[in-house]
């Protein structure tokens, strides 16, 4: 995968050369290029951004940088590869990024970044973007930024690890968070007692049924504590009896539309 990354902040892409991404990089799995935003002006003083039409607080980024930008990127084009990439745009304004997404980001083979800062980036932009190459403006939550590195840093992670050899052990994708639907189960490893707490026994019976089952009845009980929007859009149909039997005890039946939804947890006796 080839992924460009425009930002005013180049250096702040560093940590892309460590751990996992960076042994793929190392490796020929990914090549990152980092553009400074900056090379593209063309008064003296670099300027990237000016006050916005219609008044307001705060700047926002010019469109003839960025215009000169994302042009380069278009014109670098591997001569083997895509003729074009798929422009990634963070903005808390953006629809929210998730696993589903990442797997689908995972399978392009050009990704290019645009990192916002101050109040954004003139509409222009992304409105001039979108007639060249598939934009995406995604959030990675409800909260606000100084700028899109960071949030660069998160999607290019999330999708790099999705990537054919990258990670060593392949199944831990799959038992993972939201890998299913549902948030990953507690682990634990030796020793078996510390600070007088004790490993669950299951996981030290060897009964791999027994421990397989725990583990998703763990992982179903998480999600209906911390995440319950996650329990909602669940399919019913990808859960057995006693899955069905352990959220019900947390409070989640089908409801007639065939969809879960909370109900009155049945009472102990």
């Amino acid at each position: 995968m080839l992924v460009d990354v425009v930002s005013i902040f180049p250096e702040y892409l560093e940590p892309l050369r460590l751990s996992l991404v960076g042994r793929a990089r190392t490796a020929g799995l990914l090549e990152v290029r980092v553009h400074d935003l900056r090379t593209f002006t063309t008064d003296r003083h670099r300027t990237v951004d000016d006050t916005p039409y219609g008044g307001g607080a705060g700047m926002l980024m010019k469109p003839e940088p960025w215009g000169g930008a994302l042009d380069a990127v278009l014109a670098a084009a591997p001569p083997d590869g895509p003729h074009r990439p798929r422009l990634v745009v963070p903005t808390p304004s953006g629809r929210v990024f998730t696993q589903e997404l990442a797997h689908e980001l995972a399978a392009e083979p050009w990704l290019a970044f645009g990192c916002g800062r101050y109040e954004g980036i003139d509409a222009r932009v992304i409105e001039d973007a979108r007639t060249r190459m598939p934009v995406d403006e995604l959030s990675i939550g409800d909260y606000v930024l100084n700028g899109g590195e960071a949030a660069v840093l998160v999607i290019v992670e999330a999708v790099a690890r999705l990537l054919p050899g990258v990670v060593g052990n392949a199944g831990s994708l799959v038992e993972e968070s939201h890998a299913d639907g549902l948030l990953e189960y507690p682990g634990y490893t030796k020793p078996a007692s510390w600070r007088g707490l004790d490993v669950p026994p299951v996981l030290l019976s060897g009964d791999h049924a027994a421990v397989g089952r725990w583990r998703r009845n763990q992982s179903l009980l998480r999600t209906a504590t911390v995440r319950p929007d996650l329990v909602a859009a669940l399919d019913p149909a990808s859960c057995d009896a006693r899955d069905l039997v352990v959220l019900a005890e947390a409070g989640w039946v089908v409801g007639p539309d065939g969809r879960f939804s909370r109900g009155q947890p049945p009472v102990s006796h």
